[in-house]
């Protein structure tokens, strides 16, 4: 222990106990009884030494006088408390200590021979301003408040860090000053304290040895551990990175709270996705003892201890006390036994919640049986939160990481498949983050079953030739006779043949459209006339109010693209308004089976759909979920054709539509296309679906023209007679609620270009559906079609 006086500081030291020998002198002279005979007791016992009353500045003399002493400041330090409270002699933030109890003797013996005490974080700079800040609050009653919490931190003889906050009563001490203090005035004061960093100033208006510090200070001390762990791990914890120093920062705090030096501290993290543990990515340090080794392990393998189950369910903490003694009853338990192959005879298990989510396990483990146990495992609550935060802190950055990562190499993802492109995500930040190469891996998903269907908009060709034309009228019946007004002022720049040449455009625009006739007539425009017209207004020509007007209504917005417009709003508003509603019913039977869906928008919507185990690994999948979503596709395309039916008479022009139904049965591969930043079938063989796609919205019924598709009609594509009784089941059940006419066409579809042997269902959209009509499960459909069953037998 270091015994340290004044250095740099205004002050001089002078212990003394004058105030104390002129309270005990006040007692004897004015109270009766005990307290007095008490105090002249002491005072008599004292009397031999005067130099307690006048001041000693020599610590060995201190020490000589030490019993003298004891017997003066008994009262203040009770014999009877002696081993409970940490008591000494001291002076305001100087580190000699004088007169210490038992318990504060036991605890700096603990601490070695090698150790000197020290206030936490004080400097020299702190030590003379706080010096001079007493100084202006006792002496000019100024209140300069440096109410800073002062600590020790002393090593037990385990070597675990304790905490002490500091108390100091300085009752019996006085400030003195000398021939050499300084008077202040209020400016002086003013200026101080603006200027607590200008050390050299604070020294010019107190300098050293300016003032007397005559009398004596207790320092009390208090176990502060805990609270001081907490408030370190917080700081610790706030913003920061959890690199390799913050680990060994958050080890030291952990060991402190349980005062064992050998404490270890691991975590898993959970992944709901796919219900299973794996290993912190944020930190390499951060060891898992649930894994014992491996990478990730699913959830199942460690529920076979019912406490464990409860953590995980229940987010309740987990507590073995001797890991053996649990292994001897159950000596086939996967998790005791991953634990004693790492040497960990007791452990406590918390969970990590966030907002109601597991975010991973907290591992406290001892290579020391009964250190650790369900007892003091309550005193994870302290610091719980405050590890919630930053561990949630660290997911957040970790997704904010797999985001960047998938958006830049795979696009946006849709929810149902977004735990495999995570993974391979996590693969690639670890790998980098380790200096290695890593090159993503195809995104592959296997034996799932597609369903397609479109909602088309029927003649949408047709409908914009005949926009366009509609345009190009109106802007050549407005261009001719404007050439024809300005032509005899540019004779030369506009020959009579040019009009002649529109005039004939003109006329074209009558027969039906080719695929050229718009580039054409823009094309001429842009070369030949549109140039003229632009010199006209520039001339300031008396045509060129008429030329600035029409030159107005050229550009996108004018009157010579209103039916294109008109087109263009029409489709946009009928791809909105099905997308809306596709969505809307797909957010409601994702609940039933997680599945891949795509949508896309061109003159309709189409979607596809893919449902099959290997996107949910988590859920079982059986076939009935993929009837429930086939059930599902047919009553949504027909509250989409509803839909539609009764607003197309708002629309700028009233398209009709019609809906196709693509039924496929073979299981196939899908995978995520990293050139093309889509999924598509996987394989040949699954190209087949992807082709038959393309090619039946166009397709002819055999030996007719009749469009396979028809307004008003829902049409199903199929190839098997499996296939046709399926989705007859559904059809008939759909008749029975009145979405669908009893009519069933059944057609041969004509041969297309690779693919052939098509057959199609075709039935007739009841239009009296409600707009907001549930749809129907397969189960419903089973029960409704056993009730009939019973009824008819």
């Amino acid at each position: 222990m270091n015994l340290n006086t004044f250095s740099n500081t205004p002050f001089s030291l002078c212990i003394s106990f004058h105030l104390l020998i002129a309270h005990y002198e006040d007692v004897a002279a004015n109270q009766t009884g005990f307290r007095a005979e008490h105090a002249k007791q002491i005072l008599k016992e004292i009397e031999p030494f005067p130099e307690l009353r006048t001041g000693i500045d020599d610590l060995v003399l201190l020490e000589e006088k030490l019993e003298p002493i004891k017997r003066l400041v008994a009262d203040l330090f009770p014999e009877a408390l002696t081993d409970n409270e940490i008591k000494a002699i001291t002076a305001p933030f100087q580190d000699f200590l004088f007169n210490p109890t038992n318990r504060f003797k036991k605890i700096l013996n603990n601490a070695g021979p090698k150790f000197d005490i020290g206030i936490r974080d004080f400097n020299d700079h702190q030590l003379y301003i706080f010096s001079c800040c007493l100084i202006l609050k006792d002496h000019y009653d100024q209140n300069f408040d440096f109410s800073k919490p002062f600590f020790y931190d002393i090593p037990t003889a385990a070597g675990v860090i304790k905490h002490y906050r500091i108390l100091y009563n300085a009752d019996f001490m006085e400030l003195v000053p000398t021939e050499h203090a300084v008077k202040l005035t209020p400016e002086d004061i003013d200026l101080l304290r603006d200027n607590f960093d200008d050390l050299e100033l604070w020294k010019k208006y107190f300098p050293v040895n300016s003032w007397m510090l005559k009398g004596f200070a207790i320092v009390t001390l208090f176990d502060a551990t805990v609270e001081n762990a907490v408030s370190s791990l917080k700081g610790t914890l706030l913003g920061a990175p959890y690199n390799d120093d913050v680990y060994e920062s958050v080890l030291s705090v952990f060991r402190s709270i349980y005062r064992m030096p050998n404490l270890k501290i691991g975590f898993t993290t959970f992944n709901p996705d796919e219900d299973k543990f794996g290993l912190a990515t944020f930190n390499s340090r951060l060891k898992s003892y649930l894994l014992s080794g491996e990478q990730e392990d699913t959830c199942a393998n460690m529920m076979c201890v019912a406490e464990f189950a409860n953590l995980v369910d229940q987010k309740k903490y987990f507590a073995v006390s001797d890991v053996k003694k649990y292994l001897e009853k159950e000596p086939d338990n996967v998790l005791a036994q991953r634990f004693d192959n790492e040497g960990v005879q007791s452990f406590i298990l918390g969970p990590v919640v966030k907002n109601n989510n597991l975010l991973g396990i907290i591992e406290l483990v001892s290579e020391n049986p009964y250190e650790l146990n369900s007892i003091n495992a309550n005193q994870l609550a302290i610091v719980m939160p405050f590890l919630t935060d930053t561990i949630d802190r660290q997911y957040t950055y970790m997704i904010n990481q797999i985001r960047a990562v998938i958006q830049k190499e795979y696009t946006t993802i849709h929810p149902s498949v977004y735990w495999k492109f995570q993974r391979e995500a996590v693969k690639y930040i670890d790998m980098h983050g380790q200096g290695k190469e890593y090159t993503l891996k195809e995104i592959t998903f296997r034996d799932v079953y597609p369903l397609y269907g479109q909602i088309d908009i029927k003649g949408s060709s047709d409908t914009r030739n005949m926009s366009v034309q509609l345009d190009l009228e109106d802007q050549l019946n407005t261009l001719i006779p404007l050439l024809d007004q300005i032509q005899p002022s540019f004779k030369e720049s506009l020959p009579a043949e040019r009009i002649d040449k529109l005039r004939n455009m003109a006329n074209e625009l009558h027969l039906p459209l080719r695929a050229d006739t718009e580039q054409m007539i823009q094309t001429y425009l842009e070369t030949h006339i549109d140039p003229l017209l632009k010199k006209v207004v520039e001339q300031q020509h008396a045509d060129a109010p008429d030329v600035k007007a029409y030159l107005l209504e050229t550009g996108q917005t004018g009157e010579f693209h209103e039916h294109r417009k008109m087109y263009e709003t029409t489709v946009a508003m009928i791809n909105e308004k099905m997308s809306i509603m596709l969505d809307k019913w797909q957010n409601k039977v994702q609940t039933a089976f997680p599945h891949y869906y795509d949508r896309f928008k061109t003159d309709g919507v189409e979607h596809n759909l893919y449902i099959g185990q290997s996107i949910i690994p988590t859920r079982t999948f059986n076939m009935a979920d993929l009837y429930n979503l086939r059930l599902w596709q047919i009553q949504v395309l027909c509250q989409m054709e509803y839909e539609h039916h009764r607003i197309k008479d708002t629309l700028p022009y009233p398209l009709d539509v019609t809906t196709l139904i693509l039924a496929f049965s073979q299981p196939l591969s899908i995978r995520f296309r990293m050139d093309e930043k889509r999924f598509d079938v996987d394989g040949t063989y699954n190209a087949r679906f992807e082709m038959v796609k393309k090619r039946i919205d166009k397709a002819f019924v055999k030996n007719t023209r009749e469009r396979v598709t028809a307004v008003g009609k829902l049409t199903i594509i199929y190839t098997t007679k499996e296939e046709e009784t399926e989705y007859k089941k559904y059809i008939h059940f759909l008749q029975s609620k009145k979405m669908l006419h009893h009519e069933i066409d059944v057609l041969e579809v004509e041969d297309l270009q690779g693919v052939s042997g098509l057959k199609a269902l075709r039935v007739k959209i009841c239009y009296d559906i409600l707009p907001d009509r549930r749809c129907y499960t397969y189960e419903e459909m089973i029960a409704d079609t056993k009730k009939n069953m019973y009824l008819i037998s």
